[in-house]
């Protein structure tokens, strides 16, 4: 799991690890949080990506069987003002990195003819959002990426899903002041922000054998924010 370290990402992590599953987290720096084992990656270097799936196989005695690809960066700014690397490394981070790691993750699931793929995009992918070109653009692409791993691996047992979330209950949203809270509120139909932990129960359900035969589907979970756009 990438992004594994903090937020939805950890939320996530922690929910596969308390319904029993092996774990392995990616982290850039520091140390995994506790409970959980970890491997660094950076999800920008081909060479990273690859020593920590070594590692994580090394840890779990296997290949990986189950791929939530959820590590991500912002850099928010006007069009105008947005530099090239603004762009750039959002879409290196979010979207190339997503695929640096499911490239080396599908070679255990070939052999093995099974495998889950969880993309963890965002209702901002599909809704827009101005100030977010590049990050809009970077999960967008995210459903391109599963939907072609679908048709390419799907005859082989293989999964590739995007979840997208809206608002999430996080230490930033926590922090907005009153007004840019009741502002958000009020685009949600459900109007709450969801939990990180609703957002983790849909990705335990794309990563199980229930959903064998769903792939290439974008499931948001924004409370009727994007409408399923």
């Amino acid at each position: 799991m990438t992004g594994g370290n903090r937020g939805i990402g950890l939320a996530i992590a922690r929910a596969f690890a308390a319904a029993g599953d092996d774990v392995v987290v990616t982290h850039r720096s520091g140390q995994p949080p506790e409970g959980l084992r970890g491997v660094r990656c950076e999800v920008t270097d081909s060479a990273s990506v690859d020593a920590a799936f070594t590692e994580a196989e090394e840890i779990l005695g296997r290949s990986v069987e189950v791929l939530v690809a959820n590590a991500g960066i912002t850099r928010d700014t006007l069009l105008m003002r947005m530099s090239d690397e603004d762009f750039e490394d959002v879409v290196d981070t979010n979207l190339t990195g997503a695929f640096r790691c499911t490239r080396r993750a599908v070679k255990g699931m070939i052999r093995a003819r099974r495998g889950r793929i969880v993309l963890v995009s965002s209702v901002v992918g599909l809704y827009g959002s101005p100030g977010q070109t590049n990050y809009a653009a970077s999960k967008a692409g995210l459903v391109g990426l599963a939907r072609s791993i679908t048709r390419e691996l799907g005859a082989r047992g293989i999964t590739a899903n995007v979840v997208a979330p809206g608002f999430i209950e996080t230490e930033m949203t926590a922090e907005l002041p009153q007004d840019r809270r009741d502002t958000y509120l009020s685009t949600i139909p459900a109007g709450r922000f969801a939990a990180p932990e609703e957002v983790a129960e849909v990705v335990r359900f794309l990563a199980g054998p229930s959903a064998a035969y769903i792939s290439g589907a974008v499931i948001p979970v924004d409370g009727g924010l994007g409408m399923g756009h």
